[in-house]
Protein backbone atom coordinates (compact mmCIF):
# COMPACT_ATOMS: atom_id res chain seq x y z
CA UNK A 1 0.00 0.00 0.00
CA UNK A 2 1.57 3.22 -0.76
CA UNK A 3 2.16 5.65 2.06
CA UNK A 4 1.08 9.26 2.20
CA UNK A 5 3.27 11.88 3.27
CA UNK A 6 2.29 15.39 4.44
CA UNK A 7 4.86 18.18 3.85
CA UNK A 8 4.37 21.18 5.23
CA UNK A 9 6.76 24.18 3.92
CA UNK A 10 6.50 27.70 3.35
CA UNK A 11 8.79 27.80 0.28
CA UNK A 12 6.82 26.96 -2.83
CA UNK A 13 10.76 25.28 -4.47
CA UNK A 14 11.14 23.17 -1.76
CA UNK A 15 7.49 21.47 -1.95
CA UNK A 16 8.10 21.34 -5.23
CA UNK A 17 11.34 19.55 -4.16
CA UNK A 18 9.82 17.32 -1.84
CA UNK A 19 7.14 16.25 -3.88
CA UNK A 20 9.61 15.11 -7.14
CA UNK A 21 11.97 13.42 -4.51
CA UNK A 22 8.85 11.56 -2.65
CA UNK A 23 6.40 10.28 -5.56
CA UNK A 24 9.44 9.57 -7.87
CA UNK A 25 10.13 6.68 -4.28
CA UNK A 26 6.77 5.89 -4.83
CA UNK A 27 4.78 7.79 -1.71
CA UNK A 28 1.55 9.76 -2.24
CA UNK A 29 2.47 13.35 -0.98
CA UNK A 30 0.30 15.92 0.19
CA UNK A 31 1.49 19.62 0.75
CA UNK A 32 0.75 22.41 2.70
CA UNK A 33 2.52 25.95 2.78
CA UNK A 34 2.41 26.87 6.92
CA UNK A 35 1.51 25.09 10.42
CA UNK A 36 -2.13 26.43 10.03
CA UNK A 37 -2.69 24.90 6.54
CA UNK A 38 -0.85 21.63 7.60
CA UNK A 39 -3.21 21.47 11.03
CA UNK A 40 -6.29 22.14 8.05
CA UNK A 41 -5.20 19.44 5.75
CA UNK A 42 -4.77 17.13 8.68
CA UNK A 43 -8.83 17.02 9.10
CA UNK A 44 -9.17 16.08 5.63
CA UNK A 45 -6.62 13.31 5.36
CA UNK A 46 -4.44 11.22 8.23
CA UNK A 47 -0.70 10.78 6.37
CA UNK A 48 1.70 8.37 7.31
CA UNK A 49 4.51 10.56 7.93
CA UNK A 50 4.65 14.41 7.89
CA UNK A 51 7.83 16.75 7.21
CA UNK A 52 7.69 19.91 8.60
CA UNK A 53 10.17 23.20 8.21
CA UNK A 54 10.39 24.83 10.96
CA UNK A 55 10.22 28.80 10.12
CA UNK A 56 6.81 29.46 8.53
CA UNK A 57 4.82 32.60 8.65
CA UNK A 58 1.15 32.17 10.19
CA UNK A 59 2.21 29.06 12.19
CA UNK A 60 5.66 27.71 12.61
CA UNK A 61 6.71 24.04 13.03
CA UNK A 62 6.50 24.08 16.58
CA UNK A 63 3.18 25.00 16.91
CA UNK A 64 2.01 22.63 14.48
CA UNK A 65 4.07 19.83 15.82
CA UNK A 66 2.32 20.31 19.25
CA UNK A 67 -1.18 20.78 17.79
CA UNK A 68 -0.54 17.46 15.66
CA UNK A 69 0.11 16.22 18.92
CA UNK A 70 -2.60 17.42 20.63
CA UNK A 71 -4.98 15.91 18.33
CA UNK A 72 -5.85 11.84 19.58
CA UNK A 73 -6.39 10.87 15.54
CA UNK A 74 -2.58 12.06 15.36
CA UNK A 75 -0.77 11.91 18.13
CA UNK A 76 0.97 8.45 16.95
CA UNK A 77 1.81 10.16 13.12
CA UNK A 78 6.06 10.39 13.31
CA UNK A 79 7.06 13.74 12.50
CA UNK A 80 10.10 14.68 10.51
CA UNK A 81 11.90 17.83 10.87
CA UNK A 82 12.82 19.21 7.88
CA UNK A 83 15.03 22.82 8.71
CA UNK A 84 18.11 24.74 7.47
CA UNK A 85 18.07 25.27 11.88
CA UNK A 86 20.93 23.18 12.93
CA UNK A 87 20.44 24.39 16.45
CA UNK A 88 20.57 21.88 19.45
CA UNK A 89 18.80 24.39 21.70
CA UNK A 90 16.12 24.43 18.63
CA UNK A 91 16.16 20.46 18.07
CA UNK A 92 15.21 19.80 21.32
CA UNK A 93 12.33 21.95 21.69
CA UNK A 94 11.19 20.00 18.65
CA UNK A 95 11.70 17.03 20.19
CA UNK A 96 9.79 18.27 23.35
CA UNK A 97 7.51 18.94 20.78
CA UNK A 98 6.92 15.74 19.51
CA UNK A 99 9.14 15.58 16.71
CA UNK A 100 10.49 11.90 15.83
CA UNK A 101 13.69 13.25 13.96
CA UNK A 102 15.78 16.13 12.71
CA UNK A 103 17.25 16.60 9.28
CA UNK A 104 19.08 19.71 7.90
CA UNK A 105 18.95 21.30 4.47
CA UNK A 106 19.70 20.69 2.21
CA UNK A 107 18.44 17.83 1.86
CA UNK A 108 19.69 14.61 0.38
CA UNK A 109 16.68 12.50 -1.36
CA UNK A 110 17.76 8.69 -0.18
CA UNK A 111 18.45 10.01 3.10
CA UNK A 112 15.22 11.40 3.25
CA UNK A 113 13.62 8.37 1.77
CA UNK A 114 15.20 6.29 4.07
CA UNK A 115 14.30 7.95 7.18
CA UNK A 116 10.67 7.97 5.77
CA UNK A 117 10.57 4.43 5.95
CA UNK A 118 12.48 3.80 8.96
CA UNK A 119 9.51 5.84 11.18
CA UNK A 120 6.86 4.20 8.95
CA UNK A 121 7.88 1.09 9.58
Amino acid sequence: MTKKILTVDDSKTMRQMLEVALTSAGFEVVQAGDGVEGLETLENTTPDVIVTDINMPRMDGFGFIEGVRTNERHRAIPILVLTTESDAEKKERARRAGATGWIVKPFDPAKLVSAIKRVSA
